[in-house]
């Protein structure tokens, strides 16, 4: 069967949290997140981002089932920490629609999903607007990694060039932070993310 990509809202969205739950264990334990998750972590963080306000999953299909999941919600409403930031830096945090994950499963990747995910989430925000006013902004962060970390692949290329391309400007400085736990260590830490941001 052909690929679907769809965007899911209200009792569709909540029907996938169990599949994005299960793909971001999966996905994320790979380079660079390197993610030890656990779904008693993972049902705990999407019943927050289900609750939020014009959140949206965007999901692809390989006939019934989802092969990767995509996420965006208000900035104020994924993550209000980051607001300061983002006003530090001469954005309005209320008019910023953020990016949460994308994750695919590899035998999914290079046939344009990765482009419809942000298609779809950026006809979402202009779409819709915070307080009456238009988002002006998508945003999103990545993980920043050492050059030279043990666990970095050989053949690892960035996907910097590809967010380029989509009109993403990474922004000088302005990094946020997240905690996770890393495979193999005992503890979670927190790591720097890096902001990249786009104007509709």
């Amino acid at each position: 069967m052909p690929l679907t990509v769809q965007t899911l809202t209200g009792p569709e969205l909540g029907a996938a949290l169990p599949a994005l739950a299960q793909l971001r264990i999966t996905v994320f334990r790979d380079w660079p997140y390197l993610y030890d998750g656990t779904l008693d972590y993972e049902q705990d963080y999407l019943a927050k981002f289900a609750a939020a306000r014009d959140a949206v999953v965007v999901a692809a299909r390989d006939g019934d089932r989802i092969v990767g999941v995509a996420t965006a919600s208000p900035l104020r409403e994924h993550t209000e920490r980051f607001a300061p930031l983002f006003e530090a830096n001469g954005f309005d945090p209320d008019r910023i629609f953020y990016f949460g994950e994308s994750v695919l499963l590899p035998a999914y990747r290079g046939r344009g999903l990765g482009h419809a995910f942000f298609d779809h989430r950026e006809a979402r925000a202009r779409s819709h607007s915070s307080g009456g006013k238009p988002f002006t902004h998508t945003a999103f962060c990545g993980v920043v990694r050492p050059l030279d970390h043990p666990a970095r692949p050989a053949d690892y290329v960035p996907l910097d060039a590809f967010w380029t391309k989509r009109g993403y400007v990474k922004q000088a400085g302005m990094l946020g932070t997240y905690s996770w736990q890393d495979l193999g260590e005992p503890t979670e830490t927190e790591k720097p993310m890096q902001f990249w941001v786009r104007g509709l």
